[in-house]
């Protein structure tokens, strides 16, 4: 199954709904993505750009958007970022596929 790295900011007005009702967000995330076929692999929490980073597997790109849009829709988030990743395998496979390829960069008039 395709695996996808997630990153995403919470809203203000989550952060203070945190902060007055401290909450577990994994259990319900877990139970979504199994829902929908998948299988969340990690959630963690940490500084900086993103308040949250996951990463987990689905069925397909298809099912990647639609867990994008349904954690997106309730409005907690300020931002959220979804990042197919591949597998050390595939990029091989990549790799012998460009092989050959020869494509040619732009030159200058």
């Amino acid at each position: 199954m395709p695996r996808y790295l997630v990153q995403a900011s919470y809203t203000s007005a989550a952060a203070a709904a945190f902060i007055s009702n401290p909450q577990d967000r994994v259990a319900g995330l877990k139970a979504l993505v199994e829902k929908m076929e998948g299988k969340l692999e990690s959630l963690d929490f940490c500084l900086g750009e993103y308040d949250v980073v996951g990463v987990y597997s689905a069925p397909d790109d298809v099912t990647a958007a639609a867990l994008a849009l349904a954690v997106s829709a309730p409005g907690h988030l300020r931002s959220y970022k979804t990042t197919r990743l591949l597998s050390a395998q595939e990029f091989l496979q990549a790799q012998k596929k460009a092989r050959g390829a020869n494509y040619q960069a732009p030159t200058s008039a």
